[in-house]
């Protein structure tokens, strides 16, 4: 393995084990005083469900859950959304596009509702500026939790 890349590795832990030492807490009870920057991790009971991160943690955690929230913000919940209604499947034409899903009558009151479920989800963050060790936190996370709602798909 490369040097360089290898120090970024190594470099994970830690953060990770602080993101998992956090005491959790809601969207609608975040602190005053957060990080900017970072990864955050939803779960539900001890079930981790979905790791994000963020330049803007404040934000990106509220985007995730307001009600006016749309698809490209509250991209967890539509994920849910999309499982709990069983349309999972992309399409790249208007008709089942997600805009369209969002305004459907059977898709968009339930993609309101998976908005409030992750307003009361746990979440916890770790701060982490560094873009690199930011998106590789993200992918440690992923993986080391298996949290399913991650596919790092592009699109």
């Amino acid at each position: 393995m490369h040097p360089i890349f290898k120090a970024y590795i190594d470099s994970l832990e830690p953060s990770f084990q602080k993101l998992l030492k956090m005491t959790p807490v809601t969207v609608s009870s975040l602190p005053k005083e957060m990080p900017l920057s970072g990864i955050y991790l939803f779960s539900e009971s001890d079930t981790h469900l979905y790791v994000g991160r963020t330049n803007t943690l404040r934000k990106r955690l509220q985007n995730h859950s307001r009600p006016s929230s749309g698809h490209n913000s509250a991209t967890f919940a539509f994920r849910l959304t999309r499982e709990f209604t069983g349309i999972t499947q992309a399409s790249y034409v208007k008709e089942g596009s997600r805009a369209h899903l969002e305004k459907h009558p059977s898709f968009g009151p339930v993609f309101i509702k998976q908005k409030l479920r992750v307003r009361e989800m746990h979440v916890r963050y770790v701060s982490e500026p560094d873009p690199m060790r930011q998106a590789l936190l993200e992918m440690y996370a992923s993986v080391s939790l298996s949290t399913p709602h991650n596919d790092f798909d592009n699109y």
